[in-house]
């Protein structure tokens, strides 16, 4: 039973704890009224009973690694701070035999899994991301490929001329076995109109998803959080992933993403607050009963925060990663890797256990 720390607790927040213990599902009335709480430990803790229901203390990580093959991008975001244009200053395409030289390079023992994402480079073929899995496919066959947002799969769609269905297919032949969760900023079409979010559209991202699930693949998704959407659109967003959980049952893991300043040297009102990632974390664990995992993005919120998040309802702390460069373009102050004893520290120091897992969630290690 959940103990509440708040005195007082009103009508409607103990309707919610009570909903939660019954298995009911919360509505988008439910979720918009917990984000306009401020009873923040009280929200944590009904997140980390349902948390502890669905995965008891085990806490996943991943030695996996990030590779990102081309950073030019026909997109113009305007949270983006990775992207460049073809020929700008910094802007790279990096061919199969590149990246596998990159990897031999860097690659650390242990690694399970490459995460790789990208920009939209317009100016090579479709074939030029098949091969670049291929490389790695057949240089690294123990390796699992979990590659490319829904936004990159709609962006070769129109790069190819082929359906999404046909685009899948082949990357999945030249290796490819997971998605990854990004594209996903917020699911409103005016949300991404104001925000100049110039790819996939909300229908859009959720079909590749429903089409990849169809086609045996388990994904991931994402929610990028913390600009000018409101928290209805936040909640209306959970809403859309969890209908398309109870359709096709393929998404592993929630990631909520608190949105990075575009400068490095933004002051700490540039940033979301502690508070308010603790609390979009605690509310995804509670809106999203039919997904088994939400993580917390230790490269986005710190290493500390992940810590306390393993309290508010994550199960998650991602992995090694080795090099990530897309928060840190956009101004994380986070390290860009971790590796696994610094994980297995951040975990345990958290009063939990510390699971090394695969892409698909299966158990490798359970550090007791």
């Amino acid at each position: 039973m959940i103990t509440t720390v708040t005195p007082g607790i009103d009508h409607k927040m103990a309707e919610i704890i009570e909903k939660v213990r019954r298995g009911e599902r919360l509505t988008l009335e439910d979720g918009v009224y917990l984000y306009e709480s401020d009873d923040l430990l009280t929200i944590g803790q009904l997140a980390n009973e349902v948390n502890l229901r669905k995965n008891g203390k085990k806490v996943y990580f991943i030695e996996n690694m990030s590779l990102y093959f081309t950073n030019v991008c026909e997109s113009h975001c305007a949270f983006c701070s990775f992207r460049k244009d073809q020929g700008e200053d910094g802007s790279y395409t990096l061919s199969g035999e590149e990246m596998v030289s990159y990897v031999k390079q860097h690659i650390t023992p242990g690694v399970r899994e490459f995460h790789i994402v990208g920009g939209h480079n317009q100016h090579v073929p479709f074939q030029y991301y098949v091969d670049s899995l291929k490389a790695l496919n057949e240089n690294f066959p123990e390796i699992t490929l979990k590659a490319y947002t829904a936004a990159e799969i709609e962006f070769f769609t129109r790069l190819s001329g082929l359906s999404t269905k046909e685009v899948l297919l082949e990357l999945q032949k030249a290796g490819l076995k997971s998605l990854t969760g990004g594209g996903a900023e917020i699911l409103s079409d005016q949300y991404r109109q104001k925000m100049k979010v110039e790819k996939a559209n909300v229908d859009q991202y959720l079909d590749v998803h429903r089409t990849a699930h169809q086609l045996g693949m388990k994904t991931h998704t994402t929610m990028l959080y913390g600009s000018i959407e409101s928290h209805e659109d936040r909640i209306r967003h959970m809403l859309q992933i969890r209908e398309l959980q109870d359709e096709t049952g393929g998404f592993m893991v929630f990631i909520p993403l608190s949105m990075q300043p575009r400068n490095k040297n933004a002051g700490i009102m540039r940033r979301n607050s502690a508070y308010e990632d603790l609390k979009t974390i605690a509310i995804s664990r509670l809106m999203l009963d039919n997904i088994q995992h939400i993580k917390a993005y230790f490269i986005n919120i710190g290493v500390q925060l992940t810590q306390v998040a393993l309290t508010f309802g994550a199960s998650d702390v991602h992995g090694t990663i080795v090099r990530e460069q897309i928060s840190h373009a956009a101004g994380a102050l986070t390290p860009d890797g971790l590796t696994r004893k610094e994980l297995i520290w951040l975990v345990k120091g958290a009063g939990r256990i510390p699971v090394e897992r695969d892409t698909f969630y299966n158990e490798i290690e359970v550090y007791e």
